[in-house]
């Protein structure tokens, strides 16, 4: 397995990706959330893709415009469709016998990936999605119980609200929004849900159930929905090594389909 550098044109500006070669002919293209880079929180996503080729599979990984190495206008997620397809374009012409992509997105990767409609992928795997609506503050129900059930089984947590170091009235107004009915859908999760459905390959969700940005996708989406796979005490990025070790089968199992 190798690893190098390429650039590559999107709107008239220059992107870099790094691709970790592997002789398979299914293939994954990372797309990093926020204005996270390409290599990942605490490199995170360089790992995976090592992993990933290490079993036989090329990845490529890329900076969207204006992060990172890439150049060009820093626009939000709802907008970052060209890149990926930039990205996606590339990678089909570095490799040319590849004859399936999947892409995995994290975060407003994955909810970027969904806006897209799947693009010209053969699969998508789609991590913790971004489903909150930037003017909304409030934690759904869902995710303010989960919280407190946390707390209650932590004992420094009780110590402090047996000491008196824990506010009444904040702790009671949050207990009462915790009791509350759920929202409905927001129109970024409707759209999200729009997205997807004009897509026709393979679909996985990859939920960290310590994740508070997962939570939120559950309460907004349906939970029996046959496609989401649940990680115990896994956090956002995956950084635990029981959660790296599930979240690369979980990719090898579509790569491998």
């Amino acid at each position: 397995m190798s690893r190098r550098h390429l650039t590559f044109a999107c709107e008239g500006s220059t992107m870099v990706a790094t691709l970790d070669e592997a002789p398979g002919t299914a293939g994954l293209l990372i797309v990093s959330g926020g204005n996270e880079l390409r290599s990942g929180a605490w490199a995170g996503q360089a790992r995976i893709a090592a992993r990933i080729a290490a079993a036989g599979f090329p990845v490529l990984r890329f900076d969207h415009r204006g992060v990172g190495d890439s150049d060009g206008p820093n626009g939000s997620f709802e907008t970052r469709g060209p890149d990926i397809a930039a990205a996606l374009a590339s990678f089909r012409k570095t490799c040319p016998e590849l004859s399936r992509v999947i892409g995995w997105g994290n975060c407003d990767g994955a909810s970027a990936l969904m806006l897209a409609r799947g693009l010209g992928f053969e699969g998508l795997v789609l991590s913790n999605p971004w489903t909150i609506e930037e003017d909304d503050a409030a934690q759904p129900p869902e995710v303010l119980r989960d919280h407190y059930k946390r707390r209650l089984a932590d004992p420094t947590a009780i110590r402090r609200l047996l000491t008196g170091k824990v506010s009444v009235g904040k702790l009671a107004a949050s207990l009462r929004d915790a009791t509350r009915k759920p929202a409905p859908p927001t129109t970024l999760t409707q759209n999200l849900a729009r997205g997807l459905a004009d897509f026709a390959g393979p679909t996985r969700f990859l939920i960290a159930e310590r994740d508070r940005t997962a939570q939120a996708f559950l309460a907004a989406w349906d939970k029996a929905d046959a496609r989401i796979r649940r990680c115990p005490n896994a956090t956002h990025s995956f950084v635990e090594s029981h959660s790296q070790e599930w979240l690369t089968e979980q990719i090898l199992e579509m790569l491998r389909a």
